[in-house]
């Protein structure tokens, strides 16, 4: 599995999670879906992601977007 493929879906499941536990217990949880979704954006611009370094390092390939 690539790179892209691991953060998109590490993002998604954040994002549910996050929307499950705001439904669940507090809104305030919809602040990590925020978090992820401007981290989401500003990768995108700027090809900077956190995750994508640890996982590059971590020993998985490349993809399109991180490499």
């Amino acid at each position: 599995m690539s790179i892209d493929r691991v953060v998109l879906a590490f993002a998604g499941i954040v994002i549910l999670v996050s929307v499950l536990l705001a439904v669940k217990f507090n809104l305030n949880w919809l602040w990590l879906t925020g978090f992820v979704g401007l981290n989401l954006l500003q990768s995108s611009f700027t090809g900077f992601c956190p995750l994508a370094m640890i996982l590059k390092k971590m020993g998985f390939k490349a993809g399109q977007a991180f490499n």
